[in-house]
């Protein structure tokens, strides 16, 4: 699992670790027993003074890692033991605990957005028609450029220049297909 903050990834033991989410579960088999994905690092918290839990592996491991990793059997199982066992625990609360359990947990995030909804609107509908747009493109053609990413330095420059955001911007800063 992973989410893009900064375009950095994150793990989801990272996750776990900052409260992001309640829970993960392995999927991996190796000698049909359950293992950890290999690419982070959960055998410990800290390396000189560095919380590491849930950070990427880097180097030999990970390469080992990646190796493993197109191999390895998946296995929802425990995944569906655990959604399986919240859903059995919400099933079995009385109706006005379920509304409060759920309102409970959405209470942070609703109050938030209440105070940032007008703002973040109209960011995001800027966003999505520029920068955004320029990233998702830019992901979802890495198989045919080999980047992932748009060339931001070539981006500002040109913003900075004055360049009208159009098809011209956009194909001077997006990858070009491989041959």
């Amino acid at each position: 699992m992973w989410s893009c903050v900064s375009c950095e990834m994150w793990s989801a033991y990272k996750m776990k670790r900052l409260g992001l989410v309640s829970k993960v579960v392995k999927v991996l088999k190796k000698d049909g027993q359950f293992v950890r994905n290999p690419l982070w690092i959960t055998d410990r918290w800290v390396d000189d003074g560095e919380i590491v839990f849930g950070e990427a592996v880097s180097g030999a491991d990970a390469k080992t890692a990646r190796e493993f990793l197109k191999t390895a059997p998946t296995d929802f199982a425990l995944l569906d033991k655990a959604v399986n066992d919240m859903a059995w625990t919400f099933s079995n609360l009385m109706p006005g605990c379920l509304i409060n359990s759920v309102e409970g947990i959405r209470l942070k995030k609703k109050f938030f957005w209440d105070q940032a909804k007008v703002i973040n609107r109209h960011w995001l509908a800027a966003n999505m028609a520029t920068e955004a747009f320029l990233g998702f493109n830019a992901f979802n053609t890495k198989k045919i450029t080999g980047v992932d990413t748009i060339d931001f330095v070539k981006y500002r420059q040109l913003l900075n220049e004055g360049a009208r955001l159009d098809a011209d911007l956009f194909e001077a800063v997006i990858a070009k297909p491989k041959k």
